[in-house]
């Protein structure tokens, strides 16, 4: 039997989970944050269509505007919170901080939160922290894992993960989702798993500017460069494995997080923006050509750095097991991209 699902923010990950809750059998609610207003005109006007996606809603999918998100999340069995991350503190104050406790509560947000130790937690730890300062007591949950918005609307095979402390909740919320193409794995490690899909986006950034750096470099359309960007790809992961142990993360979140670093290298946003850094553009001009989209990498980055050097400071991490990360927050604080420190990148055992 189905569930009554609210979706709050229907961008590019909040109409494709949409999607699949309609598909599972589930009846949906798709709220707009305040700055979808465009898109739920649309939906509601022209039966189902959203302004920016090929995929019309089946009828089992109903829209609400932002100011209608409370009686949209009555009933409701949970909700899903599928902002970017410029909106993690209008989802606290507006929504969080007054809806029902009692209504589990999905976050399907990556990023995470720079605190003034230097330290970084997910946006659902920084939620719960939020919360409990005004007297709120509340879990919440979290999806995320390789997927592109696009591929799952289109229903093909993905593979993500639902994180939190209820095993319950967590076995409802698969059980409402899943669907013969949506795979999802269970596991209690927040800290872990949001971490390793958050962190993937710097580190897709550094890969993606090899890709323009080597086209633009040499642009014969029959040479793929795959060899620079295996040895990027090698230097990201082996980055996000040490920095990721060290945060505790367990085996199974940081391998979801390698797969999220090679979706979004092959397709994401992110991987745009890195081929325009690579190919010479400053970060301003490449934000101006990609306007429209939510450049949450630039973000990631910054916080992940500093977190990354804070940590050197104290003696838990060391600085030269960082040299892709480094590199690639010296291109976005001081210019354009040169060779990467290819060197740095290597080891020995003897």
């Amino acid at each position: 039997m189905g569930k009554n699902i609210t979706i709050i923010g229907l961008g590019q990950m909040g109409s494709a989970l949409a999607l699949i809750a309609a598909k599972a059998g589930n009846k949906v609610t798709a709220v707009g944050t305040p700055q979808d207003k465009e898109i739920i005109d649309s939906c509601i006007v022209n039966a189902g269509r959203h302004p920016r996606i090929e995929e019309v809603f089946p009828q089992n999918v109903s829209f609400a505007y932002s100011d209608g998100w409370r009686q949209a999340c009555e009933g409701a069995d949970y909700v899903i919170g599928a902002i970017s991350s410029f909106g993690v503190d209008w989802f606290l104050e507006e929504i969080l901080s007054v809806m029902d406790t009692s209504v589990p509560i999905v976050s399907a947000a990556k990023g995470l939160v720079g605190l003034d130790d230097g330290s970084l937690i997910s946006y659902p730890e920084y939620w719960e922290r939020a919360l409990e300062a005004k007297g709120i007591k509340r879990d919440i949950y979290a999806i995320g894992g390789p997927g592109t918005a696009q591929e799952i609307r289109r229903g093909e095979h993905t593979h993500v993960a639902v994180c939190g402390r209820d095993a319950d909740i967590m076995k409802m919320i698969k059980s409402s989702l899943e669907t013969d193409t949506f795979h999802i794995s269970l596991t209690h490690d927040v800290h872990g798993l949001e971490s390793a899909v958050a962190i993937k986006n710097a580190y897709a950034l550094g890969v993606s500017m090899v890709i323009g750096y080597s086209s633009k470099n040499d642009p014969d359309p029959e040479h793929t460069h795959c060899n620079c960007q295996a040895a990027a790809y090698y230097q990201a992961a082996k980055e996000m494995v040490t920095y990721l142990k060290e945060e505790g993360a367990c085996q199974e979140s940081i391998l979801i997080g390698l797969g999220d670093l090679y979706v979004t290298v092959t397709g994401a946003r992110t991987r745009k923006l890195g081929i325009l850094l690579g190919e010479g553009k400053s970060l301003e001009e490449a934000t101006k050509i990609l306007s429209g989209m939510t450049l949450e990498s630039v973000v990631i980055i910054e916080r992940l750095a500093k977190a990354v050097k804070t940590k050197v400071a104290k003696g838990q991490l060391r600085k030269e097991d960082f040299p892709m990360l480094l590199f690639v927050d010296k291109v976005l604080t001081q210019g354009q991209v040169s060779q990467l420190p290819w060197k740095d990148f290597t080891y020995s055992e003897v």
